[in-house]
């Protein structure tokens, strides 16, 4: 079993201490986000877990207790951006996520550590050119942290469209992409990593750019020592090439209140989850 902690939250920023808590407890329970009263309960032992994947914007919380995690296997995907904090308004200046994703690397390997420079999304301030250029630089101060970077376009949905709208985000159409595709390929290349799009179905593979699967059997496999066989997920989008895991998080949680974040619904729901997170509980938020 894979564990994704989480593509609902992000766990290692906001909710470390209650990640280490189940890992000890060796469980954790979840809710069906579309069914709140089906309840699961994860086994969380070395026995159970192939490995963990870790989604996050901020490692740094969770980086003095990876100690912790020796015996499983794991990998992070780290999301760095170019935006400022007029879009990701949470969370530290990108010097600073810099070297964290260097610290990160330096103590576990560049291979467990995933660049992920997504989602991408134009407006008048942050226009091809900027991304391209910003881009460029990351690339540059990454190299030798990382193998792989990720790249994704701005997608619809109905709890962000309004954000999107007032920030003035523009349509990304095929074009947009590989005039974006080119620059980004060849930056990743000049700094010895693979580039791959999420959950993208735009083929452009002509910029040596491959579809990505996030959560990785393979990588894990390669990590672990030890085959993991598993399936796709056919839970998600149609164009994702995930594997089978099992999600940790809960939606309407992370409090880093990005304007393009697809897991906050409702800031109603959202501060009701943050007074009724307690970190000693199985759930994220709230009790049996």
């Amino acid at each position: 079993m894979i564990i994704s902690a989480s593509r609902r939250t992000d766990i290692p920023a906001c909710y470390s201490d209650w990640f280490f808590k189940r890992l000890k407890a060796g469980f954790a329970m979840v809710r069906n986000p579309f069914n709140p009263k089906q309840v699961k309960k994860v086994d969380l032992s070395p026995q159970a877990v192939d490995g963990f994947v870790f989604w996050t914007k901020d490692p740094s919380p969770m980086i003095p207790r990876l100690i912790e995690l020796k015996s499983y296997s794991f990998y992070f995907t780290f999301t760095l951006t170019s935006y400022g904090k007029d879009i990701e308004p949470g969370f530290n200046d990108k010097c600073t996520l810099i070297k964290t994703f260097k610290d990160l690397s330096l103590m576990i390997g560049p291979e467990k550590v995933i660049w992920r420079y997504d989602p991408i999304i134009l407006n008048d301030k942050y226009t091809k050119e900027f991304h391209i250029e910003k881009f460029r630089e990351m690339a540059t101060e990454l190299n030798g942290y990382t193998e792989k970077c990720i790249i994704s376009f701005v997608d619809s949905y109905l709890s962000i469209n309004k954000s999107l709208q007032a920030i003035g985000s523009e349509e990304i159409n095929n074009q947009d992409m590989k005039n974006l595709a080119a620059p980004f390929s060849k930056a990743t290349l000049n700094n010895n990593m693979q580039i791959a799009t999420c959950c993208e179905p735009a083929d452009l593979s002509l910029y040596g750019i491959t579809h990505n699967k996030c959560i990785d059997e393979e990588l894990l496999s390669k990590i672990s020592g030890a085959e993991i066989k598993a399936s796709k997920d056919r839970n998600q989008r149609g164009a994702c090439g995930c594997a089978t895991s099992v999600d940790i998080g809960a939606y309407d949680t992370c409090h880093k209140s990005c304007l393009y974040c697809y897991a906050n619904h409702s800031q109603k729901t959202l501060k009701r989850n943050l007074m009724n997170h307690n970190p000693d509980s199985p759930f994220l938020t709230g009790n049996l």
